[in-house]
């Protein structure tokens, strides 16, 4: 089979890593919900589903444009809190909000990324963010651009930083031109992410191939294509 791709990029939110499972784990059990890791990175998708789902459903151009209230009920209900009290977990898990939150690494995807660097692939990040995005992954031994702890990317992109967002194309205009350099165009990119509206949007307008992480099989109801795990992205690429 041929390969599908030349490179590939990658958010970081939901692909790399997922909001703190302890602290929020904390948080969901004091009102009646499960506090384990697994199922709080499982509530993650659960909400980005939720998201989408409402952006779809009101035609609005950014799940980043409107609360992020609809994450958090969904969030609350796969973690077990009942619905009585799902108010207040909406409250609890508000309140605990910070970009910094974003720091727990999903040890299967850095491994995939491992396998697409050592094939040789040209690999990236492009991610909208706080302007924390590089370190927090650096920190946490994901990746950086250069030699270091994590795998070597071409680059890391912050949405805050460069001034656009998904599902902008231009937050991938630096990306881009990297990859020309190297002879390779956005019709043999691919960009995964964990949101149709925002990252398979943001794909499709930068004339590149969006790939939805859908691990749990949440979003078999949309127009793209998805994968359930990074490592199946190798059969892609040279």
């Amino acid at each position: 089979m041929s390969a599908r791709f030349d490179a590939i990029l990658f958010d970081a939110g939901g692909i790399f890593v997922v909001p703190d499972p302890g602290t929020l784990g904390a948080a969901v059990a004091q009102l009646g919900g499960g506090r384990e890791p697994e199922r709080m990175v499982r509530a993650h998708y659960a909400g980005m589903a939720a998201l989408d789902d409402h952006a779809l459903s009101t035609s609005a151009h950014s799940i980043d444009s409107f609360s992020w209230d609809t994450y958090r009920g969904a969030f609350a209900r796969c973690a077990g809190v009942p619905d009585a009290r799902i108010g207040e977990a909406v409250e609890r898990l508000r309140l605990l909000y910070s970009p910094f939150l974003w720091r727990f690494p999903l040890l299967e995807s850095v491994s995939a990324l491992w396998r697409l660097h050592l094939r040789g692939t040209p690999i990236g990040v492009v991610s909208n963010a706080s302007g924390q995005i590089e370190a927090t992954l650096a920190s946490q031994c994901v990746a950086q651009v250069g030699p270091g702890a994590g795998v070597p990317v071409l680059i890391v992109t912050d949405s805050h930083v460069v001034g656009a967002s998904k599902p902008d194309p231009r937050i991938f205009d630096d990306a881009i031109a990297l990859l020309a350099a190297k002879g390779i165009g956005p019709d043999r990119t691919a960009y995964v992410g964990d949101s149709y509206v925002n990252d398979v949007g943001a794909a499709r307008n930068a004339g590149m191939t969006g790939i939805l992480l859908d691990p749990h099989g949440d979003r078999a109801h949309l127009d793209c294509e998805r994968i359930g795990s990074l490592h199946e992205l190798v059969a892609f690429v040279a």
